[in-house]
């Protein structure tokens, strides 16, 4: 039996393509504050972490608005899961994120090494579920989005829209198609929530949880529990994951900083 031939592309696939290619068109001027060092970068992720980063795209900006967050983009640290021997050295894919040209894809941590990131850690991941996450992003890999849904573009050609901070959640869940497939933290969000790991805490206060206090608060939470309203903040500012600064965690001594010659000196005129 003959595999059918693919079905020629529409005006619509056309213009997705062209929509998408635009959104994801560097913005100028970006310079991350304290730029990855990539060796460090690596020793310290471990599988499952989440990768935060702070893209400067059109896209991006957009989500950074619409999330009031510093971070618009979060990929899943799978380790050498897809390449067990290192064959690829540096550029062996270790991360897996949902690239809203390209659909889910595995890419290398260097593509990352000039932006701001942070690292997200869920913290008492059992060993099981931690395998299943990974699993869970590594079997999406080559789901691509489908370029027809316009709307889904249209909605982040205006970076900056006039709504109400409480309505801008939604914009993000607004469109034609499935929002995992064009939104990175969603499915990663559908990968954590698959063996029951919390992202925000729960809305009914128990003793030693946190709990949304303002009636905006408790909305907000209601709002994303479903996996397609999760943005990268969230997984910043979740109770349950650690952030995890690679400065720190190999030892970190101030008294061992070289400072450049003419900040000693103005130290030194100082005293």
């Amino acid at each position: 039996m003959t595999e059918s031939a693919p079905s020629p592309d529409t005006w619509l696939d056309w213009l997705g393509r062209l929509l998408a290619g635009k959104l994801q068109a560097q913005t100028s001027g970006y310079e991350p504050y304290t730029p990855s060092d990539p060796e460090t970068l690596g020793r310290t992720l471990q599988p499952g972490d989440i990768l935060l980063v702070e893209g400067n795209s059109k896209i991006s900006t957009a989500i950074k608005y619409l999330t009031q967050s510093t971070w618009s983009h979060a990929a899943l640290f799978v380790g050498d899961t897809l390449d067990p021997a290192g064959a690829g050295g540096d550029n062996r894919p270790q991360l897996v994120e949902v690239d809203l040209g390209q659909g889910c894809i595995a890419v290398p941590l260097s593509k990352y090494t000039t932006y701001n990131t942070r690292i997200c850690r869920p913290v008492g991941l059992a060993p099981q579920d931690r395998a299943a996450i990974v699993a869970f992003m590594t079997s999406k890999i080559g789901l691509r989005y489908d370029m027809k849904n316009i709307l889904d573009l249209m909605r982040y050609f205006i970076p900056t829209p006039p709504v109400p901070v409480r309505w801008r959640r939604r914009m993000i869940g607004f469109g034609s198609g499935d929002p995992t497939r064009a939104i990175c933290s969603t499915l990663i969000a559908q990968a954590f929530q698959s063996v029951g790991y919390p992202i925000l805490p729960e809305i009914v206060p128990v003793p030693g949880q946190a709990a949304a206090r303002s009636d905006y608060s408790r909305r907000e939470i209601m709002q994303i529990r479903h996996h397609s309203l999760f943005t990268p903040r969230d997984f910043d500012l979740s109770p349950y994951f650690l952030v995890v600064k690679p400065t720190l965690e190999y030892g970190f001594d101030y008294k061992r900083i070289e400072w450049r010659a003419q900040n000693a000196a103005q130290a030194a005129g100082a005293d």
